[in-house]
């Protein structure tokens, strides 16, 4: 059995070689805009995230300029209101989502073992919408009236006083919730139609689990929020009176419909980061994840309770004490899958052979720094305290625990993890782990004194403050700057990797010592196209768990 395989998969890479010639990439900028290929689609992705992450930084540095000291220094709270505004919408859909959706284009059809994504022009078409929603959302700045300033979630009456900007910010919403859904249908297809034959759901690598789960989470609420904003958008123009109490309507309503989008929309931000870290535990540690069926089920849990805890959000809107209860328990059980996701990953660690690369520093950082986040979200949870906690920095603080020492630094982790692979070269470990010093130590600067500011009393999105909050804006203010600041070390380490490769260190096919899976038995950098004819697993009787398989492939000298 062994010895055919080892036959298949060279055939296969002459296949490869004898292909290539007749369709590598266009040459010049056509490349780009007409490419069908998901791993030019995944560099486009990685790419425009990186842009937004930028502008969404220096939308949140001019916050905190203006609060480092109480009173009024740079801006007017109206144009502070659109920096907050942008802020949430540019880096979520701007900055977060195409970076996983960059990391699934190009490292879900390599770690299934299949040649591309099911549908290549919607992939094509899906990213291409999205330079045009952010041209229209941003372009609201320069407007008459300036941009939305009805805070992230865009509550009305507030952000129908918007002005000229009001229907470019409804439109940009429906494009960026059009290239989500397309993305995610890609994803889910390709994952359940096309894997390599012998790969089950449950050999699958659990960033493909992660993304199966998150695919479904995107096509259920994304129509939910593009509903939502219609509503506001015939409120304003076309006389109804969905949530305009005068007509009839009810302004808590939509509330209800926004959070039934934005609760599963936090763990669409968050599940493939746990896929991502669940990828890079294990390799480091020289372990086989711990638990990979509970961590898979618990993912799915998640997932579902996602959908019934919704109006935890809205604890101080008058809700029926039933109903408070019901969403207070609601909210606590997430919290067991998620703890059971925690364990797995430090009983991964237990007693490995770790080693900490930069890599495995992000994602250290992630489980300690997202638990943070966990704890203060039970905190919120609790229904009569939540009305003490509720609009104020503390939850400003909580959010940003689970999103950016979270999720963005789990982005991080993934590219430092598959960055050799994609260009065939090895960044540079000591930038990298000054990059990862500064920001660890910078992201809580900014943070954590923001849990104080709160609990003491301080209103979010205000630009101006009582002077006892001063010396904790002061410290989250020097964090955000010195965080943005440390970017540029990676900005310069990944610089050299893609553009200025001479005299680099080589990257070999398999980049870590403890990796394991598909993506790793093709060439550094991986070739134009890579698996044309599926590799084939060993039979299911044969093989006890995913990683089993790839030792099999391994020990068959199947990794060139």
């Amino acid at each position: 059995m062994a010895h055919h395989d080892t036959h298949a998969h060279h055939d296969d890479h002459a296949h490869g070689e004898h292909h290539d010639h007749g369709h590598g990439p266009e040459k010049g900028i056509m490349r780009w805009i007409k490419t069908t290929n998901h791993k030019d689609l995944g560099t486009l992705y990685l790419f425009l995230s990186f842009t937004m992450f930028m502008i969404g930084g220096l939308m949140s540095l001019v916050i905190r300029a203006e609060l480092w000291m109480p009173g009024l220094q740079f801006v007017d709270p109206e144009f502070f209101n659109q920096m907050t505004t942008l802020h949430a919408l540019v880096m979520i859909f701007g900055g977060l989502m195409p970076a996983f959706v960059g990391l699934a284009n190009w490292m879900i059809p390599m770690m299934v073992g299949c040649s591309d994504l099911a549908l290549p022009r919607v992939n094509n078409w899906g990213f291409w919408i999205l330079p045009f929603a952010f041209t229209l959302l941003l372009g609201t700045l320069f407007m008459p009236g300036g941009g939305p300033a009805g805070g992230w979630t865009m509550y009305p009456p507030l952000v129908l006083q918007t002005g000229n900007a009001f229907p470019f910010l409804i439109f940009a919403v429906h494009l960026m919730g059009i290239s989500s859904i397309t993305g995610a249908i890609n994803v889910a297809v390709t994952i359940l139609n096309m894997r390599a034959p012998g790969m089950s759901l449950l050999k699958m690598p659990l960033f493909a689990w992660t993304w199966l789960i998150t695919a479904y989470l995107l096509i259920a609420t994304m129509p939910v929020l593009a509903g939502a904003v219609t509503m506001l958008l015939t409120d304003k123009y076309f006389g109804t009176a969905f949530f305009t109490a005068a007509g009839g309507g009810d302004p808590v309503m939509f509330q209800h419909i926004f959070w039934f989008f934005g609760h599963p929309e936090v763990y669409i931000l968050i599940l493939p980061a746990f896929g991502v870290v669940s990828t890079i535990i294990p390799t480091f540690a020289r372990k086989s994840l711990f638990g990979y069926d509970s961590m898979v089920y618990a993912t799915a849990s998640i997932a579902f309770l996602s959908f019934i805890v919704w109006a935890h959000h809205m604890f101080t809107v008058g809700m029926p004490l039933a109903g408070e209860l019901f969403f207070m328990f609601a909210t606590m059980l997430i919290a067991v899958p998620t703890g059971v996701k925690v364990f797995n990953w430090v009983a991964t660690m237990w007693k490995g052979s770790m080693t900490f690369e930069t890599p495995m520093l992000f994602a250290l950082a992630f489980v300690f720094l997202f638990t943070i986040g966990g704890f203060s979200g039970l905190m919120l949870a609790i229904a009569p305290v939540d009305f003490q906690y509720h609009d104020t920095y503390f939850v400003v603080a909580h959010f940003h625990y689970v999103i950016v020492p979270g999720a963005v630094f789990a982005v991080i982790a993934g590219v430092y993890y598959w960055l050799p692979k994609w260009t065939g070269v090895m960044y540079n470990e000591t930038l990298g782990r000054i990059h990862f010093w500064l920001s660890a130590i910078f992201i809580n600067l900014t943070f954590f004194p923001q849990h104080f500011a709160g609990l003491a009393g301080m209103q979010r999105r205000v630009p101006d403050y009582a002077v006892q909050f001063t010396d904790f804006n002061v410290q989250s203010s020097i964090g955000a700057f010195g965080f943005f600041v440390s970017q540029f070390v990676m900005i310069y380490n990944f610089a050299r990797c893609i553009w200025f490769r001479e005299g680099m260190e080589k990257a070999p096919a398999r980049v870590w010592e403890g990796a394991h899976g598909l993506e790793w038995t093709v060439p550094s950098p991986a070739p134009y196209h890579t698996f044309e004819e599926p590799p084939r697993l060993l039979p299911e009787g044969e093989i006890t768990a995913a990683h089993d398989a790839y030792d099999a492939l391994d020990r068959h000298k199947i990794n060139p």
